[in-house]
């Protein structure tokens, strides 16, 4: 894993993709995708959340919409295995080599599957992490999609989120 700045480390991978694309920085920290998505003036559902989950050896990370829960059905459905469960804090950094709350779905430490949910497909532009927990990538679905080399599956339960529950 790169000592590197998480930020210029997603701004040079973006970059070799589209120059246009730029993390925002914020003055503060945003911790959950309802602060994200009111510091921008969004919808929660345009801030797409990167939980990484483990099922045995096998790692994922999901992305999906800030205002949906991911089943962990469809989880175990794609990474095989036993019940899978949501990887560590500590696991989280040595796989991602980003901190809880601040997990970019690229420039990620190590090659590992990724699952885009379909349920962000319904917006214009999303916010992804950009590697610190006060900065967002505005990205379109199309090129996160193809950046992070993922694959598009339904892995949201369908009903949206309150913002309590995706605090």
């Amino acid at each position: 894993m790169t000592t590197e700045n998480p930020l210029t480390r997603v701004r040079d991978y973006v970059k070799q993709f589209d120059s246009a694309l730029e993390p925002v920085l914020f003055p503060e920290e945003t911790k959950t995708a309802l602060d994200a998505a009111r510091v921008l003036g969004v919808e929660v559902g345009q801030i797409a959340k990167s939980v990484l989950f483990r099922s045995d050896d096998q790692y994922g990370l999901f992305v999906a919409a800030g205002d949906v829960k991911v089943q962990t059905r469809v989880v175990k459905e794609v990474l095989g295995g036993k019940k899978p469960k949501l990887a560590t804090p500590d696991e989280v950094v040595a796989i991602t080599g980003f901190r809880v709350g601040a997990v970019c779905p690229f420039a990620l430490a190590h090659d590992i599957p990724i699952f885009i949910d379909a349920s962000l497909e319904r917006f214009a532009i999303i916010y992804t992490a950009a590697g610190l927990p006060e900065s967002v990538l505005p990205i379109t679905f199309p090129a996160l999609v193809a950046i992070t080399r993922g694959t598009v599956i339904s892995v949201a339960d369908q009903p949206v989120l309150t913002e309590q529950e995706s605090s």
